[in-house]
Formats: C-alpha cells, structure tokens, sequence
C-alpha cells in the first residue's frame, strides 16, 4: 500500500479517526460510488443495454472513475425501493461490483504491515509460510466483507450535490499506477478531499489500492489498530484476525 508511512503517532491517527468518522463516512461514498464497474473491461451500449467488451488498457484511471459515477448512482437509486426490507441484497450487490475493482489482498497485506512483509515471508520455514499466506487470504476475506457493509451504509447516507475530478491529478492511459483527487461538494458547498490511489492488475484492470479522505490515510489507520492488536495479542495473528471489524471507526 502506497503512502502509508507519513510518520504520525498511532494516538494523533486515531483522535483524527475520531474526529473526522462523520466526514469519513459519508464522503466514502465515493469509494462505492467512483470505483465499481458493471463489469471490469465492459462497457453498456446506451441503445441495447448489452455489455461491449473493452480493452483495460485502453482506459485510463479517470476514465473509469467518470464511468461508473453515473452507473453507480443508478445502483443507489434502485436499493433505496428495498435496502429496508433486505439489506443482505444490497451488500451483495455492492459486493459483486466491487470485486473486479478493489485490490482486497493488496489493502489487507498493507494493514498487516510488518507481519506481512516479503522480508518476513522469506524468513519463516515452509509451515510458516502456509500459515502466513492463510493469514493474508483469511484477513482479505475479512476486510472485504468489512468495508463491504460500512462504505455501503455511507453511500446510501451519501448527500452531497456534485462530485469532481481535479483535472491536474489526471493520468495518462498509458500508466501504470494514478493518484486521482477528487472534491466531493456537501450541501453545505464544501468540499470534502478524497485521494485515490490506484494501479493496474496483471490484466490491466484498475483496482484501488488505498484512499485518503480530508489527509486521513485509510490505510494507514487500520495498519495501526492491527499492529496495536497484534502486540495487545503477543503476535497472535489468528486472534487479531477472528476479532477484526472493519466497522471500529464507526463503532468508536
């Protein structure tokens, strides 16, 4: 995970945590909102509704990012006449989407931090590192589960009036790698400031990599709670990883 290091003490991570929860959650909207396709590589025709194969490396990150802006809201639009009454198939819904496009285990390799590091993969014996790479595989089903349920509360909560590219952080379709910032405009007219960092696959598929909302680094606070677990734990991550939630900024 890109950028997670910028030197803040674990206190001042969670007391931003903490205060900035409200604005967090509701400006994560866009993380829904921005980064699901109907499909990765697809693109709807606007007459039929049948879904065009389209060459991944032929878009670049703010392609896609404009793109499913529109289909997503669609989603939203749909899930407010049953979210009531069956909330588990808006979950899925918004699981099958996000998928393709959210790099789950790269995000939850970067949230282990030290525990899941190449350097100590290559120092544990053959046991260990089944171990680990069940850790890591266990871990990501578990974030995705996790951000899967809070960031879909925050976009149906989701009020804002506009959402916008800052032009200048556009890549190229050329890259590999893009940091987009984008302003999310509230009712009130402010904007919140959501940075996102993405990368191709090995196909070429966008994913998002990590994302920062108003200089709170997502990343970089649930790598904090971990590493504080995991010492509270004595470095059991099987016990660290039965008792996560990804729901604990909220929940605080």
């Amino acid at each position: 995970m890109e950028n997670m290091d910028t030197g803040m003490t674990q206190m001042t991570l969670q007391q931003r945590a903490l205060i900035s929860w409200s604005q967090l959650a509701t400006a994560l909207a866009a993380f829904v909102m921005l980064l699901s396709l109907v499909a990765p590589g697809a693109r709807a025709d606007d007459d039929t509704g049948k879904v065009t194969p389209v060459d991944p490396r032929s878009q670049s990150a703010e392609d896609v990012l404009r793109e499913t802006t529109t289909r997503m809201l669609a989603v939203i639009d749909e899930a407010r006449d049953y979210v009531d009454e069956d909330p588990e198939r808006y979950y899925a819904a918004v699981e099958k989407v996000l998928d393709p496009v959210v790099d789950y285990r790269g995000f939850a390799r970067g949230v282990m931090g030290q525990y899941a590091t190449s350097a100590r993969y290559r120092s544990l014996d053959e046991a260990g590192r089944d171990k680990l790479r069940a850790q890591l595989e266990r871990f990501s089903d578990t974030m995705r589960r996790g951000l899967v349920r809070t960031y879909s509360k925050g976009l149906l909560a989701f009020g804002g009036t506009r959402v916008e590219i800052d032009d200048s952080s556009a890549g190229d379709v050329n890259d590999e790698r893009a940091t987009l910032r984008q302003l999310i405009y509230s009712e009130s007219g402010q904007p919140y400031v959501v940075v996102y960092q993405m990368a191709r696959n090995r196909d070429g598929h966008w994913q998002m990599r990590n994302l920062i909302v108003e200089s709170v680094n997502l990343g970089q606070i649930y790598r904090s709670q971990f590493e504080a677990a995991a010492r509270k734990s004595g470095g059991n991550l099987d016990e660290v990883i039965d008792n996560w939630s990804a729901d604990s900024l909220e929940e605080a």
